[in-house]
């Protein structure tokens, strides 16, 4: 069992599955292809088997490893889920699971330590985002109300409703022909019409976007650190383990050159 752990632990083996996890990615794009698949399709069908077969070995001897606190990382749990995912039968009824097989292809993120990083530091943002989701959807809804009852009688295909306004409203904010395909338009009909839009982008565009950029960004510098002082903690643990070995030499010569002075007397 200490074999197969330094096995599954070991860098040569993490750069295997990643290589596996690469060409299997590739494998799965070129099956989209008709001509591929004229060409190669039985060779792409059984090299998407074999790796397949080489994650779930890898899956069972991680389970034996860790058994049950195999369940207690969620990256391994995350790797359940998509190799299982992969072999859940591709019936008429589940057709789709045959597209969600280019799931495989996020078992990068839990064997790259930099995307785990990433990964953990939106995750770590998320109560941060939330707050400002619910900030961008009251401006939402204020705009939206404001765009129908202002704009919803001449342009009923823009702002007639809640709906259609929050959609523009949407357009607006991502600047996707906002000027020329809306608030010109618009500003034909009511001159004025640019200070509501003009408010509009700064408040959303320039300001809650940037607030969810500046939570990402805190977040992920937090998981960075947290990382650089736990790895900073494992090497003062380690340093500290070998001086503590050193002085148990030390000690020990001592005692020998203490022993061969008495013998020697």
């Amino acid at each position: 069992m200490t074999a197969l752990k330094n096995l599954i632990q070991s860098r040569r083996f993490e750069a295997f599955i990643t290589a596996l996890i690469v060409i299997n990615a590739i494998t799965l794009g070129l099956e989209t292809s008709s001509r591929a698949m004229e060409a190669a399709g039985p060779l792409l069908v059984a090299l998407d088997r074999i790796i397949l077969g080489v994650f779930v070995a890898e899956l069972i001897a991680r389970f034996a490893v860790h058994r049950g606190r195999f369940f207690h990382d969620p990256w391994r749990v995350f790797d359940l889920l998509v190799v299982g995912i992969a072999l859940i039968p591709a019936t008429a009824g589940l057709s789709v699971l045959r597209a969600l097989r280019i799931l495989r292809v996020l078992r990068l993120v839990s064997m790259v330590p930099s995307l785990r990083r990433v990964v953990g530091g939106l995750i770590a943002a998320l109560p941060g985002m939330g707050s400002i989701m619910l900030l961008l959807g009251l401006v939402y809804y204020v705009f939206a109300v404001m765009a129908t009852k202002l704009f919803g009688a001449s342009f009923p295909e823009w702002f007639g409703t809640i709906g259609h306004s929050a959609y523009s409203l949407f357009q607006i904010m991502t600047l996707e022909s906002w000027s020329m395909g809306i608030v010109r338009p618009v500003m034909e009909v009511y001159p004025l019409a640019w200070l509501f839009f003009i408010p509009f982008i700064v408040s959303t565009t320039f300001t809650v976007l940037n607030l969810f950029i500046g939570i990402i960004v805190s977040a992920m510098q937090a998981e960075h650190d947290a990382e650089a002082s736990a790895e900073r903690t494992a090497l003062q643990a380690e340093q500290e383990t070998i001086l503590a070995e050193i002085r148990a030499l030390r000690e020990d010569v001592r005692t020998l050159a203490a022993q061969k002075e008495t013998a020697g007397k």
